[in-house]
C-alpha cells in the first residue's frame, strides 16, 4: 500500500454489464491521487460480463472480482465488497454502479467535502451523454411522489418529480439533500461501524434512501457536492418494464421502508436536519 496516498476502495456490481464495465473499470484505475482498490461482485451475469473481467484482472492487480450464481440483489452483493474494503482498512469507500464513468478531479472534490466531519455520504453532479443533469440528490421519497409518479397523467408525473427537487441556493457548491442515488457514494470507511451496511432485508431499492436516512438519523449529513461531476449512463432497470421483477422487489421495499422508518406521507424529521445543516 502506498502510504503517501490514501486508500480509495470502489464497491461496484455487475449483472450483465458487458456494454459499460470496462470504460467504468479503466477509469477507476486511471485516478492516481489515491491509492486505488476496486472490488467487484458479479450478480450471475449471462452475457460477457465475467470475461471482459477476467481479462481486465490481468491488466490491474489490485481488481477483485466475487462472482455470484445469480442475482442477489444490491444490498447483499454490495455489502459482500463494503465489509471486505473496511477489512482492509480503506480510507474511503465509493459505491459505484457500472453505468459510470469516473475522474480524479471528481473524487478529490469530494474526498474535501468529507474532511467535514459532519458529513457521512457526498455525492457528485451527474450528466449523461447527452449532458443530461440526473437529480441525483433528493427528497425522501414519499407515498405522495410514489403514486404521483406513475399515474396514467404526465402533469400530475411531472408534478410528483417536482416534489423532489430541492431548490439550490446560488453560488454553493456541498447542498445537503435527503438521499442520494447510489449510482456513487463516497463515505469514510468508518461510517459503517456509526450506522452499519446496507439492509439486506431490501433486495433492490430503496436501499439508498435508507441508509442515507440512517445516516441522517446519526447525526451526519448526506451532501450532493456540484463540483464533482462524472458521466452515469443510468441504466434505469426498474422502468425497462412496467410488471418485472426490480419494479415487485421495490415496491415491497418501499413498503419496508416505510414501515421501519415510521412515515408514509412525510418524512418532516429528516428534511429538517436537511434545512437545518444548510
Amino acid at each position: 500500500m502506498n502510504s503517501e496516498k490514501p486508500t480509495l476502495a470502489f464497491v461496484i456490481l455487475t449483472w450483465n454489464s458487458a456494454n459499460v464495465i470496462e470504460r467504468c473499470i479503466r477509469s477507476v484505475f486511471d485516478i492516481t491521487s489515491f491509492d486505488i482498490r476496486a472490488y467487484v461482485v458479479d450478480n450471475g451475469s449471462s452475457d460477457d460480463t465475467i470475461d471482459i473481467l477476467n481479462s481486465l484482472q490481468r491488466q490491474y492487480a489490485n481488481l477483485k472480482v466475487t462472482k455470484l450464481p445469480y442475482n442477489y440483489g444490491t444490498t447483499v452483493s454490495r455489502n459482500m465488497a463494503i465489509k471486505e474494503a473496511v477489512a482492509n482498512n480503506c480510507d474511503y469507500v465509493c459505491v459505484l454502479d457500472s453505468d459510470t464513468k469516473v475522474n480524479d478531479a471528481a473524487m478529490l472534490s469530494m474526498a474535501n467535502v468529507l474532511a467535514n466531519e459532519k458529513v457521512g455520504i457526498v455525492g457528485p453532479e451527474m450528466r449523461d451523454e447527452k449532458g443530461v443533469l440526473q437529480n441525483s440528490g433528493r427528497k425522501i421519497p414519499t407515498m405522495t411522489i410514489k403514486v404521483s409518479k406513475v399515474l396514467p397523467f404526465k402533469f400530475i408525473r411531472k408534478w410528483g418529480e417536482s416534489l423532489e427537487f430541492y431548490e439550490y441556493p446560488a453560488g454553493e457548491s456541498a447542498i445537503p439533500v435527503g438521499y442520494l442515488m447510489s449510482a456513487c457514494w463516497m463515505f469514510r470507511s468508518n461510517l459503517v461501524n456509526k450506522i452499519g451496511l446496507l439492509d439486506e432485508k431490501i433486495f433492490y431499492a430503496p436501499e439508498d434512501v435508507d441508509f442515507c436516512m440512517r445516516c441522517w438519523e446519526n447525526g451526519l449529513a448526506v451532501v450532493k457536492d456540484r463540483n464533482a461531476k462524472i458521466l452515469h449512463s443510468w441504466q434505469r432497470l426498474s422502468r425497462k418494464k412496467l410488471i418485472s421483477k426490480h419494479n415487485w422487489e421495490h415496491i415491497k421495499g418501499l413498503a419496508y421502508l416505510f414501515k421501519k422508518h415510521h412515515y408514509l406521507w412525510s418524512a418532516r424529521n429528516i428534511e429538517k436536519m436537511v434545512v437545518e445543516f444548510a
